[in-house]
């Protein structure tokens, strides 16, 4: 049987996904917790989701261990000025 309700589909879908947030994250869940912007799981569960839609955002170009490709002109001609 599905749930024909969108907002309580909503719910239940978000409920499954902070299940396994906080399987996956060792972290302690409880049902109270969830769209409780002030419970610290909820909040490292938000900047997870947040996370996952910035790696969504760069696609095939995300590389974690990557850093700024952006030269830095501070650092440019290091080796003419020590002459």
């Amino acid at each position: 049987m599905s749930i024909e309700n969108p907002v309580i589909r909503k719910v239940f879908d978000d409920l499954d996904k902070f299940r396994d947030f906080c399987r996956f994250e060792a972290k302690p869940f409880d049902e109270a917790d969830m769209y409780n912007n002030e419970a610290p799981v909820w909040v490292a569960y938000q900047k997870h989701q947040g996370w996952l839609r910035a790696k969504a955002r760069a696609g095939a170009n995300y590389d974690p261990n990557r850093r700024s490709r952006r030269p830095n002109p501070r650092f440019e001609n290091n080796n003419a000025q020590r002459g």
